[in-house]
């Protein structure tokens, strides 16, 4: 549905309700609810959370509670575009009406005018309905071709707490772990989020201004937001500099550390900065003082000579006291890893709670474990696009790259998750784009599979969109899914809530790669 009010057309609607509150399992959502969470305790509004990973949970949550249900507010397929005779019919209908009642008393030669002037003027509006009804379906074809994401929720949300005057600092924080959570998964350009980061640093100035007022200044326990101008490296500091920089995706890809000729580039970036060795392998916060006062712009410097124009990136950091500082990366990172853990004894519902309260500061505990849950799948996933790269197991299909993980990989269990497996991809790409001499691999797409149950003999499927300075984050595969699955008969199952992320038999792998090679050449 389309909600032009925010505060008077959703949140006054259910107000005074019980609500029923359903979560997706990803970042983003997880800092909507946080601070949907907030203004609930704010007006005392009575709620029930429900945690769903996909369209099979959503419906048996629905089902289980639909007798409860008055109100449903969702987002219709066809996004309400309404057709041409639900606009005009009632217009065309009063000028009929309205020329039947004057020719009834007037002479032939007007009744011939005024007949001709009916015909062109029926003409001309019969083209015009058909110019409207084309840009109708080019309008619809082009939302469902394609999948893309708008502006984060999380953001949403916090607008309405602002319209409100009840945003708080927590909230804006939430919002923008939110926001950097779809800068993390490429879900949205670096425009839309320069732009976003633009209008969330006005709140930022707006919350935190006291801290620069020695008069008015916070206890040094009071949470402090402040807008940075940061490195691209994951997790930095809270791990080794030289960790940070083999497994942040943007670096090992520009060094291409999977190789011998790699690792000897970043030992000669490492000696152009200036750094030793022994200083950048132990932990950040123990480095020398002197080493770190400077630091951010001594590495801009040498990464700017060895091709990395972007080293350093607009953000945002926490501070909690003095001693807990996080960047906006940092919980985004956490928290994922939290969300998707492979651990056995902890169930989807486990995780989803454990991640929704590592984003509140009275947890602080959850929090570092999810920074070191992300340490494990960051050194994972280099490790795995290492192996693929040197293996070659990135193939050319045509239309697309496809690359496909077999069981026993070592940490395959660290990627049967859909927002995992779709980081990996991610990476993959950008790292197989900086190795690739050929031009055309250099715009293709990627599908990457990987198993998810022996068992049952599944494997998850994902599509990413070309690697390109120019890429718009449309991605074309949930549809070019469908279509192959249906041409072919493939037993899938389109559960997830990113289109591009389906579950196959492995039996009907060959068969729906066939398919989808031939709907794309």
């Amino acid at each position: 549905m389309f909600v032009s009010d925010f505060r008077k057309e959703f949140y006054e609607v259910v107000q005074n309700q019980r609500v029923l509150l359903f979560v997706a399992s990803d970042v983003d959502a997880l800092c909507a609810c946080k601070i949907l969470q907030a203004l609930f305790q704010c007006d005392h509004v009575q709620y029930t959370l429900v945690p769903v990973s996909g369209w099979q949970e959503l419906e048996t949550a629905f089902l289980e509670h639909k007798e409860q249900i008055k109100l449903l507010i969702k987002q219709d397929d066809d996004l309400e575009v309404p057709a041409y005779d639900d606009i005009f019919r009632d217009e065309e209908e009063g000028e009929e009406h309205s020329g039947n009642e004057s020719d009834n008393g007037s002479e032939p030669s007007v009744k011939r005018t005024r007949l001709e002037e009916e015909i062109v003027a029926q003409t001309m509006k019969r083209r015009q309905r058909r110019e409207w009804e084309a840009r109708r379906r080019d309008i619809l074809f082009d939302y469902e071709q394609y999948e893309y994401h708008g502006t984060s929720s999380a953001m949403v949300m916090f607008d309405l707490a602002w319209m409100m005057s009840k945003d708080l600092n927590d909230m804006l924080w939430w919002a923008i772990v939110g926001l950097t959570d779809q800068w993390v998964q490429d879900k949205i350009t670096q425009m839309k989020y320069v732009t976003d980061v633009g209008i969330l640093q006005r709140h930022v100035s707006r919350h935190n201004h006291r801290n620069e007022d020695e008069e008015n200044s916070l206890s040094v326990d009071c949470t402090r937001i402040s807008f940075e101008y940061d490195l691209r490296l994951a997790l930095y500091q809270h791990w080794s500099l030289h960790d940070s920089l083999c497994n942040t995706c943007y670096t090992a890809a520009r060094f291409k550390l999977w190789s011998v000729h790699g690792q000897k580039r970043l030992q000669e970036f490492l000696a152009d900065v200036g750094l030793p060795l022994k200083q950048v392998k132990q932990k950040f916060q123990s480095m020398d003082v002197s080493l770190k006062e400077n630091l951010r712009e001594m590495i801009e410097e040498s990464a700017n000579k060895f091709g990395m124009k972007d080293m350093r990136m607009q953000t945002f950091s926490i501070h909690f006291g003095f001693k807990h500082k996080f960047l906006a990366s940092d919980v985004v990172f956490a928290t994922m890893s939290l969300m998707e853990s492979p651990e056995k004894d902890g169930s989807g519902t486990d995780n989803f709670i454990q991640a929704l309260d590592s984003l509140s500061r009275s947890n602080l505990d959850k929090l570092y474990h999810g920074l070191e849950l992300a340490k494990k799948q960051l050194r994972a996933t280099q490790q795995t696009i290492a192996s693929c790269l040197c293996t070659n197991l990135v193939i050319s299909q045509g239309p697309f790259l496809y690359c496909s993980l077999m069981e026993g990989t070592p940490d395959i269990v660290l990627f049967s998750k859909p927002a995992s497996l779709s980081l990996l991809s991610r990476h993959l790409l950008k790292s197989f784009v900086c190795s690739t001499k050929n031009r055309r691999c250099k715009l293709l797409p990627l599908v990457m599979a990987a198993p998810l149950s022996v068992e049952q003999g599944t494997v998850t499927v994902v599509g990413i969109p070309p690697e390109t300075d120019s890429s718009d984050r449309k991605n074309f595969f949930g549809r070019a899914f469908e279509k192959a699955a249906e041409g072919t008969n493939s037993r899938t199952l389109h559960n997830h809530f990113d289109l591009s992320v389906i579950e196959l038999k492995a039996e009907d792998r060959s068969k729906f790669l066939d398919a989808l090679v031939s709907l794309l050449s």
